[in-house]
Formats: C-alpha cells, sequence, structure tokens
C-alpha cells in the first residue's frame, strides 16, 4: 500500500480527549505546527502560517498520549497522513489533515522529559514512578470505559 508517511514537529494546541471505539481506547488531540524562516534580506526569523493536525493515537499508544500529554507541550508526531474534503456551512470545500499516529513524544530540542516504561501484564513494577505511572493508566480506562 502506498500511504502518505509523516512527521511533523509543532505544540499540542489542545486537550488530549479519550473515547472507546470497539474495544480500543483512541485518543484524540490537535498538534500546532509554525514554521519559521529567516528572510536574509531583513536579517530576521519570520513565522508562517500555523498549520493545523488533528492526531489521532490507538490503544497503548492512545493511553500513553492522554498520560504524557498537556496543552501546550513540544511533540514530535510521526504516522500516516489522511485528508479529508468537506463543504462548510457556507458551501465551500475545506480540506482538514488528520495523523494516525504511529510515534508521539515531547520535542526534546525545547525541554527535558521523564520516560516511565509501561507495565505489563505479568511483570513486577520496579519503583515507585512505575507504580504511579501504572496507576496513572488504569484510572485513565477506567474513566475511559466509564
Amino acid at each position: 500500500m502506498n500511504e502518505t508517511q509523516v512527521t511533523l514537529a509543532g505544540w499540542v494546541g489542545s486537550d488530549v480527549t479519550t473515547r472507546v471505539a470497539g474495544d480500543a481506547v483512541v485518543a484524540n488531540f490537535r498538534v500546532a505546527c509554525t514554521p519559521r524562516r529567516y528572510q536574509k534580506k531583513t536579517d530576521e526569523w519570520v513565522d508562517g502560517d500555523t498549520q493545523w493536525y488533528t492526531v489521532n493515537a490507538w490503544r497503548t499508544l492512545a493511553e500513553n498520549c492522554a498520560a504524557s500529554l498537556h496543552r501546550g507541550d513540544p511533540v514530535v508526531v510521526h504516522g500516516r497522513l489522511n485528508a479529508q474534503v468537506w463543504s462548510n456551512s457556507a458551501g465551500i470545500d475545506v480540506t482538514s489533515f488528520d495523523i494516525e499516529a504511529t510515534f508521539v513524544g515531547h520535542d526534546l530540542n525545547r525541554g527535558v522529559s521523564t520516560f516511565v516504561r509501561n507495565v505489563r501484564a505479568g511483570e513486577k513494577a520496579e519503583g515507585v514512578a512505575q507504580d504511579q505511572a501504572a496507576e496513572a493508566v488504569e484510572d485513565l480506562a477506567a474513566a475511559s470505559a466509564a
């Protein structure tokens, strides 16, 4: 299959929301990407138009996104690009872009992050941080199921 894969760096522009689709958790959030260009004539950096993308993450990635990401966080997202064309209320065709995420992480060019490995069934959690992360994921799953 020929699918368009993209990697984008931007900022989380909305709260991460979750829902259950069938037996899978799905997380949705928006990412804003603003390109910057150096203008040699004026010797300054200029911001371009902000581009918005809706990111959909499934299953474990969805749970980890919900537990890790907050509005304003710098992120790197990699996944499949999907274009949706629809008509707005004025009858104008609008194209929106969704990314079905394969990988999501904090952009470490903009700050530091702490990684906590997921605890799998049958494994013993090592350390308080992993116990707390496991509890947070369980709480998220319970809230999504409700």
